[in-house]
Formats: C-alpha cells, structure tokens, sequence
C-alpha cells in the first residue's frame, strides 16, 4: 500500500491587515499624550498582529503626516485612521483627509467615535467613579442632573453628534442630560448649570466628555456644583471602540484617498 502523500502546506504568509492609525487632536498638557499611548496598547492587547500607529493633528509628535510617511517607507500600503475625536467637525472633515490626501499610503478615513453607546458605557462609569449614585430615589432624580461638558465646534453637525450622545446618557441615567461647551459653541458649562439650577435641579454632575485630560477638561471640572467625572481616558470600552471603527471602515471602505 503506498503511503499517503504529505500535504504541503502553502508557505505563502497572509498579507498584514490595513495599518490602523489613531489620529488624536494633539495637546499641551503631557498627560493627553500618555494617555493616548496607554489606549493604544489597550487596542494593541485586544488585536494581537494588527498594526496599530498614531498620529497628531497638531501640537504633538508624530503628526499624522509623518506618520503616514513612515508607514510608507516601511511598505505599508493600506491604513484605516481612526479619529480619536466625538463628534464631526472640521477636524474630521477637512483637516484629516487632507492630511491623508498627501499620503502614498492608500487611506481609509473611519467616522469618528461619538455617537455610540460604547461611549455612554465610559460616561456612566466615570460618573459612578466620581460619585454617581448607582440606583437614585424619584426624589433624587427630580432634583439632579448633568451637564455634559465638550470642547465645541462651529460645525452643526458636532453639535447634532454631542446631542445624540447627550440624548442616550439621559436615557441610562434616567435624568435630564444637558450639552455644554468649553469654547467655540453655545450653551457654556456655566449658562447650562445656570439654566438646570433655575429649574430646581440643584445637584447636578458634569461629566466630561474628553478623550483625555487638559485644560479644557480642568476648566469644565471646575465648575462642577456636585461632582465631576474623569475624562474618557484609557477606559476598555474606548479601546473596542476604536477597533470597531476600524473594523466598519473596512466593510464600508470609509472616505478614501484613493485615486
């Protein structure tokens, strides 16, 4: 009887999966970079042999420019960039792409992180961190309330996606969730707080919606009549986030620089 042939297996290597390119705002305050980085190996940890990179809009190294330069001359021929931001915006619409549209790497732009109940999972834990109470009478709930502080933007569309969020955050808390800003955009943390206490809600928390900690976070903190929470920081939730935004741009082909 002949023995059975070996099958040989082909000694072809997959190809890599497109790079993935978080791409944060960039700050001055150094714990937004550490944090960044902190997340980014919380998204490495979750997708073992996917390539993942960062990349600055501005005031941080590297930015995403160079970013993409070097993955090109590594080989690299394909990213998805993820923004590391919450909302639409002219960060998200313009800046970013033509950042990519320079590139020699084929990039795919994801939509950015908000909104998404994955993000209500990280503001109703940093509220619970900070004092929230896990189960509030009828009593309490008609006296409390949040604040939702954000960075702003004149971009509508910003606003409509921190309203949508603000929107679901209610619906988890089971009280009134009001969105406010630190620049740019109306109403201010201050004139939103103003606004809840004039209508009896006196114990209010703001919750900040921040990827990572800054002035503007510190400011918006400040202000806080009850509590205030942590920004969203390297919670696990934010790092599933970033990988199903990268797995959607895969399966939707996102916004391209492709030719």
């Amino acid at each position: 009887m002949s023995q059975p042939s070996l099958v040989q297996l082909d000694a072809r290597r997959r190809p890599a999966p497109p790079a993935l390119v978080v791409v944060a705002h960039g700050s001055r305050d150094p714990r937004a970079l550490s944090t960044v980085r902190t997340l980014l190996d919380r998204v490495r940890d979750r997708r073992p042999g996917l390539p993942v990179h960062l990349g600055h809009i501005e005031l941080n190294e590297p930015l995403l420019t160079d970013t993409l330069a070097a993955l090109d001359a590594r080989g690299t021929t394909d990213a998805v960039l993820v923004p590391l931001l919450l909302a639409r915006g002219y960060h998200v619409k313009r800046d970013i792409p033509e950042m990519a549209a320079t590139a020699r790497v084929r990039t795919r732009v994801a939509t950015p992180l908000g909104p998404h109940p994955l993000l209500v999972d990280t503001l109703h834990t940093r509220l619970l961190e900070a004092g929230w109470p896990p189960a509030m009478t009828a009593e309490d709930r008609r006296t409390s309330a949040v604040v939702l502080a954000a960075a702003g933007s004149r971009d509508p569309d910003s606003a409509t996606d921190t309203r949508r969020t603000a929107h679901l955050l209610a619906e988890r808390l089971g009280v009134p969730v009001v969105p406010a800003y630190a620049s740019t955009a109306t109403p201010t943390v201050e004139t939103a707080l103003r606004a809840l206490a004039a209508r009896g809600r006196d114990r209010v928390a703001v919750a900040s919606y921040f990827t990572a900690p800054g002035r503007f976070a510190r400011e918006c903190a400040e202000q806080a009549p009850w509590i205030a929470s942590a920004p969203l920081g390297t919670h696990p939730a934010m790092a599933d986030l970033l990988l199903h935004r990268y797995d959607r741009a895969l399966e939707t082909g996102g916004s391209s620089n492709a030719a």
